[in-house]
């Protein structure tokens, strides 16, 4: 059960700007907030966003635990938040901010570090 099926305390008009998949969620990509590194997507429901925004961490909704879980909680590496902007189509959320230590469960910097595929016929510069 995500928070599209629970009541949320999420502001009502940021809701209705919301895109939500049919499983209730979106997906929210984490962004280093002062050099731009991506590190991690996450998915968040309507009572995940609003958890993010009011307590300036990120929470996110494990699709695998089916529970909310805010990152660096256990770890220790925590997303302190900067900014929260919803995309031109509202269907993605872009965080950005301050990582501490590694924002991947393999703990690596990024989520995007270990497998960096091969680009074929690309035009020579």
């Amino acid at each position: 059960m995500t928070g599209s099926e629970r009541p949320s305390a999420l502001d009502p008009a940021i809701a209705a700007r919301l895109k939500r998949g049919a499983d209730g969620l979106v997906p929210a990509i984490a962004q280093q907030y002062d050099t731009g590194e991506v590190l991690m997507l996450g998915w968040m429901d309507d009572e995940a966003l609003h958890r993010t925004l009011t307590t300036g961490r990120c929470t996110y909704w494990s699709r695998s635990r089916r529970e909310y879980w805010v990152k660096g909680d256990t770890s220790g590496h925590i997303q302190q938040v900067k900014s929260v902007a919803l995309d031109c189509d509202g269907d993605t959320v872009l965080v950005r901010v301050d990582q501490t230590g590694a924002a991947c469960h393999t703990g690596d910097r990024t989520c995007f570090d270990a497998d960096v595929l091969p680009l074929h016929d690309q035009p020579a510069d």
